[in-house]
């Protein structure tokens, strides 16, 4: 709710200035100039843009709003399904976790975090590596080459959707210029009413110009920004998994491996040892 509080606060504050200033509010209604505005906008976004990237973007948006699902009892939990899947491979070895590797919505490790269970991005790239190295096609070179790739990847289509959103928000102010151009031509066209008339028209034109800087700045800058963070939560996720299975084969134990994926998370988000110390105590103990 943090996006929302913010735009009422925004919005809020603007409005009360004007009024206070001796504005009537009911003059910056004009929906007119908020049809010309918005209609360039959504008709330029899709133009620019595949449908893939559309999707993303209104899959983001509505996602932002919900609030990122990325946070230290999440990261947590990463870290005690790790800590457990890496115990039972260093009691039964590798194969011992094919069940789980191909069905994880019914494997009990998994079914114990259904937080995580339910983010299929860090499910996938989890299981995928795992089967990896079941396999031993691949060895610890080639494998960490293979996640720096995906997570590329992962990044730069994150990144589609933010990009497309900030491409909106720059376009905005231009077009409540366009917006307020098409007001004057109007207003050109009327000269011969009285001023009282033309000074309506003209304050209606420039309304136009006003709205476009403001849904820029107030509500569509900040929200790919918001999006662009919650981004990047989710893929500092994959990043402590890659690092936790890496460190696994390289030979360290599940507590000091687990610990590699604990350090490079976000210093406000991560567990910290004790918490993780813990709940690998509960692991244990179940």
């Amino acid at each position: 709710m943090v996006i929302p509080l913010g735009i009422v606060i925004g919005f809020g504050c603007a409005l009360a200035g004007y009024v206070l200033h001796g504005g009537n509010p009911v003059v910056l209604w004009q929906p007119t100039e908020m049809l010309t505005i918005f209609g360039l906008s959504i008709g330029a976004t899709i133009s620019s843009n595949n449908s893939r990237t559309i999707k993303l973007m209104m899959h983001d948006l509505s996602a932002v709003f919900k609030g990122s699902k990325v946070n230290k009892v999440f990261l947590l939990d990463v870290l005690a399904l790790m800590f457990e899947l890496l115990n039972k491979i260093r009691k039964d070895g590798l194969m011992a976790l094919e069940a789980d590797i191909e069905e994880p919505e019914n494997s009990e490790i998994f079914k114990k975090y259904p937080a995580v269970l339910d983010n299929h991005h860090l499910v996938e790239f989890l299981t995928d590596y795992l089967r990896m190295m079941l396999g031993g096609s691949l060895n610890l070179v080639q494998l960490e080459g293979l996640m720096e790739q995906e997570l590329e990847e992962f990044v730069k289509t994150e990144h589609l959707a933010v990009h497309a959103v900030d491409n909106m928000a720059q376009g905005l102010p231009a077009f409540g210029i366009v917006a307020a151009v098409m007001g004057v031509v109007q207003t050109m066209g009327s000269i011969g009413l009285p001023p009282a008339e033309l000074g309506k028209l003209i304050g209606a034109a420039l309304v136009g110009t006003f709205l476009g800087i403001l849904f820029s700045y107030a509500v569509v800058a900040p929200m790919a920004a918001a999006m662009g963070q919650r981004g990047e939560l989710e893929i500092k996720s994959l990043f402590a998994v890659k690092a936790i299975l890496l460190a696994s084969l390289n030979g360290f134990t599940p507590p000091q491996a687990c610990e590699f994926g604990r350090k490079i998370m976000f210093p406000d988000q991560r567990p910290s040892f004790k918490e993780f110390d813990e709940k690998a105590k509960e692991v244990k103990g179940k």
